[in-house]
């Protein structure tokens, strides 16, 4: 067998192989083949000027490479990247200046980027892959194909044909069942149009906006950073360009994340920038943002966007989820739904979209009771721990049981490593190979600044590692966020064990004269001078005495108010309960990624037949639980084929007759494409007394034969999985082979 390794040698300049020359170093040990060349620059010639191209080093080793070998050749890449992020520890622990701070930062992304990749590289191939083959039975069985296909297709927008449907539809009913009816969550379903005013509150409107440049002949746009990126890249792996060039682009490129519109126009003309794909020159930066706008309305008045992520409608729906739930913590809401984000350059199918399908969970929490019922039944569940430490350190991931994790203070707390936990079980019930599973905790660098602790469950494809669900703690900044632009409280109350005498400063409006005056407005007002916290209540006290005047802010919307419209009152008053503002674990699940990973992960081969492949989905979430075929088109077999359809429409099996012409084996393996799992063929034996028929598996194209009156059920009992294939196996006989033709 044959290990293929990998090296881009573009990617080796972008991640400075030049300063790191014991990096290219084992990557040419690692060879050590004749007549190979690892030199860049002779590649460069066979390049294509539209695709980039990695040159193939194809290298003589057993596929089971004893794991010693891939340690010697891994050990000086880890040790780079330890060295470095002891570098990063050192420099925030002596608060380093900000600059210092991210320059090592982007090093050891750098380090770390090329471990990965040979990890990769090493890493056994599956000979029996190939996402060409894969790519072609998912669209020749319509599961899924480019929108709009016959006018040239949109990048980055799917169409899901019968089978994926069904198959989005099942794995959408198998996530409702395990999380949402399981755990008893509370589901939503909020509006996709969703205002400004709502997104500006949660910093989408904001946050996610970059900076693009178009091609001004042919219109196509670039994202900027990750384009002058990749051009100041190229400058510094050129020998000829000078040190103090070479080090004026890394500072540019560390810089990148923080600077305006005008800093990389600038940037832009200095380094006579053009089109990486045509050469033609480049427009001035614009912003972009990766929101779609939209107008609420006939007036054009209400601006709007199409939903970049499900979880605000359950925050601002936070109150009335409270009191469905008897105003009691915890609980979790759940939703299932579509967003939408207007990538600049969708790729990878799948993976990197501008409409997917997303399902959250919102799991709301007492901050200082974050420990969870039932994390007992998950504490001995093992899972692959890719932690920051060992990011850092360049250690990889770890088998850790969830318990242990919690204990270490590995993962933040309970709550969050029992959804981990449930994460978990649910994808690899649904068909996510547990070899290609892992747990990547945020580092640092890359965690929202209100998070306290974030893992993504991470897939292994041929793309690489991909996200497939976060999983974080939000602690309580969006329900703040909401509550600070509206002047709605999104409290919950908690019972004090004792009651305690508290010292209060309330702001008291005088209703009658500010109903007069702001009607429509007035209970707003009256709600937010109510939830006034002491020193808010203190700021109004002051104002009032100074200037006679106070002007109250709620979003958008100014009150002024005079002296004897509001008044401040300073008591004494006995507290039963305390309000807290609930902190929130978030699991978020990316339908579309999931669905890839499980595609690559369950697509199989025949043995002894490379023509023959097919998906070797789990019955839970397979878009038809079972064929029905005739053994011929024998007219005899139509009331028993009829009678067999009806009874399984009333068991709730999804199922396809298949009486068209060809062979048994053809149209096997014609539902084998389709992740059928189970078959039930009518031969000429079930016309006789007792009357029973044949049950096939999919994976091990085993056959047992049954009564027929039995089967419905059969088949029911193992798509839900109240009964495995062995157990059948054991309660009725193997059959071998149908007979083809009537005894005589």
């Amino acid at each position: 067998m044959f290990l293929v390794y990998r090296v881009s040698f573009s990617l080796c300049r972008r991640l400075h192989f030049n300063r790191f020359p014991c990096f290219l170093a084992s990557v040419r040990s690692s060879a050590n083949l004749k007549g190979v060349c690892t030199d860049p620059k002779s590649t460069e010639s066979k390049w294509g000027t539209k695709k980039r191209r990695e040159t193939l080093l194809v290298v003589a080793r057993n596929a089971n490479m004893d794991s010693a070998e891939n340690e010697t050749v891994l050990a000086p890449l880890r040790l780079s990247v330890k060295q470095q992020g002891d570098v990063v520890r050192s420099l925030k622990e002596s608060k380093a200046p900000e600059i210092d701070v991210k320059k090592a930062v982007h090093e050891l992304k750098a380090r770390k980027k090329i471990l990965e990749d040979k990890e990769l590289e090493l890493a056994p191939v599956s000979a029996s892959f190939d996402r060409s083959r894969m790519e072609d039975l998912l669209k020749r069985r319509f599961f899924y194909i480019q929108s709009f296909e016959i006018y040239g297709g949109i990048t980055g927008q799917y169409d899901f044909g019968p089978m994926g449907c069904a198959m989005k539809n099942n794995l959408l009913a198998a996530w409702r069942n395990f999380f949402v009816l399981e755990e008893q969550m509370l589901e939503v379903d909020s509006s996709i149009l969703t205002p400004e005013k709502v997104l500006k509150a949660s910093g989408h409107v904001d946050r996610f906006a970059d900076y693009m440049v178009k091609d001004e002949k042919n219109g196509e746009c670039f994202r900027l950073d990750h384009l002058i990126k990749a051009h100041l890249e190229k400058i510094i792996a050129d020998k000829k360009t000078s040190t103090d060039v070479k080090k004026e682009c890394e500072d540019i490129i560390v810089k990148l994340d923080g600077m305006t519109k005008d800093e990389m126009d600038a940037i832009l003309k200095k380094y006579d920038m053009k089109s990486p794909v045509t050469g033609n020159k480049l427009s001035s930066a614009m912003e972009f943002n990766l929101m779609f706008g939209i107008s609420i309305g006939p007036t054009g008045q209400n601006k709007g966007y199409l939903r970049p992520e499900t979880a605000q409608g359950i925050f601002v729906n936070f109150k009335r989820l409270l009191e469905f739930n008897q105003g009691r913590l915890p609980f979790a809401a759940a939703q299932i739904g579509n967003s939408f984000r207007n990538e600049i350059s969708p790729r990878s199918g799948l993976i990197r979209v501008r409409e997917f399908t997303m399902a959250e969970i919102e799991h709301f929490v007492d901050p200082s009771a974050k420990d969870h019922p039932k994390f007992d039944s998950v504490k001995d569940v093992e899972l692959m721990l890719y932690s920051a430490c060992n990011q850092m350190d360049g250690r990889p991931a770890e088998l850790i049981k969830v318990g242990k994790a919690v204990e270490m203070n590995l993962i933040a707390n309970e709550t969050l490593a029992y959804f981990m936990a449930r994460i978990y079980l649910f994808l690899t019930r649904i068909g996510v190979d547990q070899g290609r599973l892992r747990f990547r905790q945020h580092m640092s660098n890359e965690m929202a600044h209100y998070a306290c602790d974030c893992w993504d469950a991470e897939c292994k494809t041929s793309y690489g590692w991909i996200e497939c669900v976060g999983c974080a703690d939000r602690s309580c900044f969006d329900l703040k966020q909401h509550s600070k632009a509206t002047g709605v409280q999104l409290v919950a109350e908690k019972k004090l064990p004792v009651p305690i005498t508290v010292h209060k400063v309330e702001v008291l409006p005088n209703k009658r004269i500010i109903g007069s005056s702001y009607r429509q407005h007035g209970d707003l007002i009256y709600d937010t001078l109510a939830n006034f916290d002491e020193s808010e209540a203190a700021e109004v006290e002051r104002q009032i005495k100074e200037t006679g005047e106070y002007t109250l802010e709620i979003g958008d919307k100014r009150f002024s108010f005079k002296l004897d419209d509001i008044n401040v009152r300073r008591c004494q008053k006995t507290v039963h309960v305390e309000e807290v503002v609930p902190n929130v674990i978030e699991p978020s699940f990316g339908i579309g990624r999931i669905m890839y990973a499980i595609f690559e992960h369950t697509f199989r081969t025949r043995d002894g037949d490379e023509q023959r492949t097919y998906l070797s989905l789990p019955s839970i979430i397979a878009p038809l639980k079972c064929s029905v075929l005739p053994l011929s088109n024998n007219p005899e077999f139509a009331p028993f084929i009829l009678k067999l359809s009806r009874e399984l429409t009333r068991a709730d099996v999804s199922h396809k007759v298949d009486d068209s012409s060809g062979s048994i084996g053809r149209r096997y393996a014609r539902t084998d494409e389709v992740a059928i799992p189970f078959g039930i063929t009518v031969d000429f034996d079930s016309l006789k007394e007792p009357h029973t028929a044949t049950l096939r598996e999919r994976d091990s194209m085993h056959q047992i034969r049954a009564p027929l009156s039995l089967l419905p059920e059969l088949v029911r009992d193992l798509s839900v999985g109240r009964i495995t294939w062995k157990e059948v196996e054991k309660q009725y006989p193997r059959f071998e082979q149908q007979e083809t033709t009537r005894d005589v």
